[in-house]
Formats: C-alpha cells, structure tokens, sequence
C-alpha cells in the first residue's frame, strides 16, 4: 500500500491564493503542513533559495526528503495532481 504524499503549504494568513489551496486540500480530505511565512523573511529566503521565488503559496508534495513544489503560477496543476494520489 503506497504511503500518502507529505503537503506543506507555505503561505500567510489573509492570502486569498493561500485559502484556496487551503479549500482544494480540505475537499480532499488531504492533510498539510502550513507554514506562516508573515513577518519572517528568513522563511521567505528559504523559498528563495530552494525555488528562486519568495512568492507565497507554495505546495511542497513528496516525502522522504524529495518534494516537487508547486510555485503560486502552477496551482491550477494541484488538483490534478492530488486525484493521481
């Protein structure tokens, strides 16, 4: 039986994008990690360094220590990739 992939959410509170991916993953029934990058830009160097962005959201989906990100331009692909589950 495959194991669930791991979702981290970065983002803030407030964010409309943020709160939609929020609803994307409570429709289905998906769990996350969010991570409130306000006022911490040192949170947000991190997305920079690890994706060239400091653009909030961003979906992190894999486990293991490997993740694919899914930067604030390419949410529309969180859906699909979540029914693939």
């Amino acid at each position: 039986m495959a194991v669930p992939q791991k979702v981290i959410l970065w983002g803030r509170n407030g964010c409309s994008f943020c709160d939609n991916v929020k609803s994307v993953l409570a429709a289905h029934d998906y769990p996350y990690e969010w991570i409130d990058v306000e006022g911490k830009d040192v949170l947000r160097d991190v997305l920079e360094v690890k994706y060239g962005s400091r653009l909030i959201p961003v979906v992190e989906i894999g486990g293991e220590g490997k993740f694919e990100a899914l930067l604030h331009t390419e949410l529309d692909r969180l859906e699909s990739f979540l029914k693939a589950e």
